[in-house]
């Protein structure tokens, strides 16, 4: 009696920038790839409305508690585009699915994490995004130097604090935790202060 094979368990995402756009040509179009590559449809999620720029995506992010709970082996996306915020969300993404043992498929970009090429593709964006990220660091420090070099204080600026004010609140018996509390700043910012005026 020959064994069976089980049929993978696919996640489809789609996603349209405004309220008036219609996901219906991404679904029906990672539904047809499901029923071609022989996936079962575990669920389906589309975010309306919502910017590629955002951060917060409430299916992408139920499709992704999903993963992390072993409900799919596949996830499935129209394009790059609709899924990752940036290259960075990407890599970041394609490398916990690699974790959770979740293959990703983009529809429109033919890449295929289970294939050699798309392995191969998803080395090619991981090297770009690690590129990207030096770049930054680079810009970064060079504009931290540059500041440096100006004279330029950097941090964040110190918070204003009436030391005279706290001195008589303490004087008066209330504890430092009380004296930070009423004049609404860290207790930490008040030690450190009191300390520094003394020395």
């Amino acid at each position: 009696m020959g064994m069976t094979t089980k049929a993978l368990r696919a996640a489809i995402y789609a996603r349209v920038s405004t309220k008036d756009q219609d996901a219906t040509l991404q679904v029906a179009e990672l539904r047809r790839l499901a029923e071609q590559r022989g996936w079962c449809i575990g669920g389906e999620y589309v975010d309306h409305g919502i910017s590629g720029s955002k951060d917060q995506r409430p299916q992408l992010d139920a499709m992704m508690a999903e993963a992390r709970r072993g409900r799919f082996d596949v996830v499935a996306v129209w394009r790059f585009d609709r899924f990752a915020r940036s290259t960075r969300h990407l890599v970041t993404a394609l490398e916990e699915f690699r974790a959770l043992g979740v293959e990703f498929v983009s529809a429109r970009e033919a890449i295929d994490t289970s294939t050699p090429m798309g392995k191969m593709v998803f080395t090619m964006i991981a090297a770009v995004a690690e590129m990207e990220r030096e770049l930054i660091r680079e810009r970064v420090q060079a504009g931290v130097d540059r500041a440096r070099a100006q004279g330029k204080k950097l941090g964040r600026p110190r918070r204003e604090l009436d030391l005279r004010a706290a001195r008589i609140l303490l004087d008066q018996g209330h504890s430092q935790r009380a004296v930070a509390d009423m004049l609404d700043v860290p207790r930490g910012t008040l030690r450190r202060r009191l300390a520094e005026a003394a020395q």
